[in-house]
């Protein structure tokens, strides 16, 4: 009986080793404070953006951080924590914490790891304020595109023979294709 228990405790710590591996962001939060309501409406959020959240005891992450070779974690596992598993954005644990802490006054960021590297609270909270990716890729189309528009834009200022030539090319071309 005992050694099956303690197989069942070694498959836990195993098991959040491999999430802090595959997770590219992980922040850990104390939830103390939070009322029902406002944890539902958090997870609610974490998994809008495909975020894992768990409640988890703080001997297994310490076993789990060694296990994986992560080192001044000792700290800060201790009291209530809970953590936020970023896999395929690891801005969006961080975004929808600093969010959730600003609007309800409650609960704090203990710490956050980066690919591997600990951060602490502060640099959750400067991790919070980068661009999604999705607003990163936004950015980068629209500069990609910024040149073409700026290229049809000049034309459209250059008077005469030039423009009445491209618009030939392009009316060739649309007859061609028709």
């Amino acid at each position: 009986m005992k050694e099956e228990k303690l197989q069942q405790k070694k498959q836990v710590v195993a098991d959040v080793a491999d999430k802090m591996k595959r997770a590219q962001s992980m922040i850990m939060l104390d939830y103390r404070g939070l009322t029902v309501e406002e944890v539902t409406n958090l997870r609610s959020q974490f998994r809008a953006a495909e975020v894992e959240y768990k409640v988890i005891k703080n001997n297994v992450l310490l076993r789990a951080a060694q296990e994986i070779g992560l080192e001044g974690t000792e700290e800060l596992f201790k009291g209530p924590t809970a953590v936020a598993f970023g896999y395929n954005d690891p801005v969006a644990p961080a975004k929808i914490l600093a969010k959730f802490i600003k609007d309800t006054k409650k609960t704090e960021i203990k710490a956050g790891i980066l690919d591997g590297k600990m951060l602490p609270a502060q640099g959750v909270d400067d991790l919070a304020k980068l661009p999604s990716r999705e607003e990163l890729i936004a950015k980068m189309m629209g500069s990609m595109n910024a040149p073409i528009t700026n290229f049809v834009g000049v034309l459209a200022a250059v008077p005469g023979s030039f423009v009445r030539a491209l618009n030939a090319v392009r009316e060739q071309k649309e007859a061609q294709s028709s």
